[in-house]
């Protein structure tokens, strides 16, 4: 074998050369099973997915993750601090900042305390506490579990979105619902396990969502999440070309299978396995895609309780709508990504729009899950990548005063799927600056998250370049008892 060059002469060709059955091909052999089986997947255990998973029986089977990009006020939204008003225009207290680190935007200003200029209201036999900015969750707050005290240790965007979802502030890692498709497999063998939307705004947004906040890292690249378009085609290049037979279609794929079999049988690489799986879903998705995306057969009640927007193609309502649809047909994680909560200025007319956007919606889907019947067994979560501040961002007392990044705490709130209804947890100081009681870091959400799925997350690895990694990382993390049912 001295002749052999390249990628040719790895470990995996030697195995492979050297077995009557190629590891490789063992393995296709397997992800394959499910594809070419008659019996339909109602009737199967979860497809594809890790042997022995879950490891116990999980309060949750799918994950609907409302993701607010820019970092939502928690002192607008849901901490209230009503004695702020004493201190209105007072530079914030040496004993409460501690020193904490400030974004370059603020650097340079006085820390001058700006107290919300809205009304809280006590919502449900709960008590929650909600602004008014937020009439429609106010009505749900008996289904709500808040988390209060949330923290990390990011200050700006990308690499405090990209920890809050992959575990670790630099790319590179899988995202949260990368790990969880790669554990657990999907329940619709027509529709890809990990499904993405983002809201088509109504006016520009000027920042950005990446592509890695929902990749595979290294995990093979089928676990990485599929965005679904505001457009004509909600998937690229899955419509054939005018004129191409569907049996010719399927001639040509049965083809490029047995190439790419033949290729994975004598070296072994598993995207090569990944690709034959994955010509196999586009085709299926040809289907299962327009089927999904037509709402026409949603009733009017539906888009009523959704709200005015939600006949929008691409909107966050919308959003919400396919998000429900998607759980019905089994897509174990679906993640809708809403951006612009980044606040640095006229912070009283740009919230109050993205709460516009996000309210009535967020809420309707909470309601439409519970009635008919699937709030028990979808987790629903949202929040943002870290809070706001304190201090006003420009003149305290303007209309035009802003926040800036807070990553020291702020709340999210989540719903079903195992977690207590009508509860809060976890407290802030009376500057909502610093966590006072129950810190919940952004691993301890994730190992949480996957508890709920029926996951250990200290059992949960995957072995690249010699290392055992886990979406929770080496640092202490533990799994949010408290606030389970």
């Amino acid at each position: 074998m001295s002749d052999l060059t390249g990628i040719d002469s790895t470990r995996r060709y030697f195995l492979g050369q050297c077995t009557g059955l190629s590891i490789g091909a063992m393995a296709l052999s397997k992800m394959l099973e499910p594809v070419f089986a008659d019996e339909p997947a109602s009737a199967r255990n979860a497809i594809g997915g890790l042997n022995n998973f879950p490891h116990f029986a999980p309060k949750a089977k799918r994950v609907i993750f409302l993701t607010q990009s820019g970092g939502p006020s928690q002192l607008e939204l849901f901490d209230e601090k009503p004695d702020l008003m004493k201190w209105a225009g007072v530079e914030l207290p040496d004993s409460v900042r501690q020193g904490q680190r400030v974004t370059t935007m603020t650097a340079n200003q006085k820390q001058l305390i700006m107290p919300p200029r809205i009304k809280f209201a006590r919502c449900g036999s709960s008590g929650a506490t909600i602004g008014e900015w937020l009439p429609h969750l106010q009505r749900v707050a008996d289904e709500l579990c808040f988390i209060k005290s949330m923290y990390t240790d990011e200050i700006n965007h990308a690499p405090a979105m990209t920890k809050f979802l992959t575990g670790h502030q630099l790319p590179g890692r899988p995202s949260m619902g990368a790990w969880v498709s790669y554990g657990l497999g999907s329940e619709n063998q027509d529709l890809p396990d990990y499904l993405v939307m983002i809201s088509k705004m109504q006016r520009p947004s000027d920042q950005p969502l990446y592509d890695h906040y929902w990749g595979s890292g290294f995990l093979p690249s089928s676990y990485q999440g599929v965005k679904l378009r505001n457009s004509k085609d909600p998937v690229l290049y899955l419509r054939d070309p005018d004129g191409l037979p569907k049996n010719l279609r399927r001639g040509m794929l049965d083809g490029l299978s047995q190439m790419n079999q033949q290729r994975l049988a004598d070296i072994g690489d598993p995207e090569i396995a990944t690709r034959i799986q994955q010509y196999e879903m586009a085709y299926r998705m040809q289907t299962s895609v327009p089927e999904l995306t037509d709402l026409r057969d949603e009733t009017e009640d539906v888009f009523e309780l959704y709200g005015p927007d939600s006949r929008r193609p691409g909107s966050y309502a919308a959003n919400c709508i396919l998000a429900r649809r998607l759980a019905e047909r089994g897509v174990r994680f679906i993640q809708l990504f809403h951006p612009d909560w980044d606040h640095h200025s006229r912070l009283t007319s740009w919230c109050t729009a993205r709460c516009r956007d996000t309210d009535q919606p967020s809420a309707a889907l909470v309601m439409d899950l519970k009635r008919r019947g699937m709030l028990d067994d979808t987790l629903v979560i949202w929040g943002g990548e870290f809070g706001r501040g304190v201090a006003g961002q420009g003149k305290w007392d303007s209309p035009e005063a802003g926040r800036d990044h807070h990553p020291r705490c702020f709340t999210m709130w989540m719903a079903g799927g195992g977690v207590k209804s009508g509860f809060s947890y976890g407290t802030t100081d009376d500057f909502s600056y610093n966590t006072a009681d129950n810190p919940v870091h952004v691993r301890d959400l994730h190992a949480t998250v996957l508890h709920l799925l029926g996951i250990d997350h200290e059992r949960f690895t995957f072995r690249s370049q010699g290392l055992d990694f886990r979406l929770t990382g080496v640092e202490s993390s533990k799994v949010v008892h408290d606030i389970l049912a």
